[in-house]
């Protein structure tokens, strides 16, 4: 079931608010009755072991995935999900506001690098061409690839693609963004180009998702942090507060790898 209210959320600063979110395949439940709430500007991080269910969150939340139970609501839209299919329209609106960028970059290998980012304004919004090209070449200036405009992806390194792959889900005007372990396919020197641009995002007030294994980062611009263990939250709350004064033992154990 889905609603967008015009009253009571228009002004209100939760830009995401989910509530009992469940999400199975099969017999494996992979979020296990999720409840979170992301203010408006905040960069929440979501932290935690692999397989226990940060990504497939972030995909519920973008709808890639279907949950099969909870409610959710994103800006003045609300989801309430009781196993009927959300319709695909709804599922592509929803997409035009909440971006998403992947682990691997997904960029149209027949498409220069403002091709890549002219596409979804022009196919999806409707841009003219020549505003679409303006739009796409200042975000390639912002992640710092202006020279690599014309560039195809087998040409640019991993960083850089990755750069080019969030200009894209910038190009669209996103009032959130979630970033699933962005740096994960990257090697250890380029990942500093994309935290780069992720920080600059969270210093200019984009609400953003952001599941990674970059501890530091984290500690460094999260506004929150989540610690999902199980398909479940087990622990949240400030970046100090998790990473510095864990409280739950699970959490204690996933950060000392990050300490040895």
């Amino acid at each position: 079931m889905i609603s967008e209210p015009s009253g009571p959320y228009r002004n209100s600063t939760v830009m995401i608010e989910i509530d009992g979110l469940r999400k199975s395949y099969g017999v494996v439940q992979a979020v296990k009755g999720v409840s979170l709430r992301v203010e408006r500007g905040q960069a929440q991080f979501i932290i935690g072991p692999s397989g226990c269910g940060k990504s497939t969150l972030l995909r519920c939340i973008n709808l890639l995935e279907e949950p099969d139970a909870g409610r959710m609501r994103i800006g003045d839209t609300r989801f309430e999900f009781d196993g009927r299919r959300i319709p695909v329209r709804a599922q592509a609106r929803l997409r035009t506001h909440v971006g998403m960028v992947f682990q691997q970059f997904h960029l149209f290998p027949h498409m220069t690098s403002l091709q890549n980012v002219m596409e979804g304004p022009v196919t999806v919004l409707g841009l003219e061409q020549a505003e679409a090209r303006d739009t796409a070449e200042a975000l390639l200036a912002k992640v710092g690839l202006a020279e690599k405009r014309d560039v195809y992806p087998r040409h640019l390194s991993g960083g850089q693609a990755q750069r080019v792959a969030i200009a894209r889900a910038l190009a669209m005007s996103p009032s959130v963004l979630l970033l699933d372990e962005v740096t994960s396919a990257l090697d250890p020197e380029l990942v500093g180009e994309v935290l780069a641009v992720v920080r600059q995002l969270t210093n200019e007030g984009m609400t953003m998702v952001i599941v990674t294994h970059e501890m530091s980062f984290a500690r460094e611009v999260a506004s929150r942090v989540v610690f999902m263990d199980g398909g479940l939250v087990a622990q949240e709350g400030s970046a100090a507060e998790l990473l510095d004064r864990p409280e739950n033992p699970r959490l204690a154990a996933f950060l000392r790898r990050f300490r040895s």
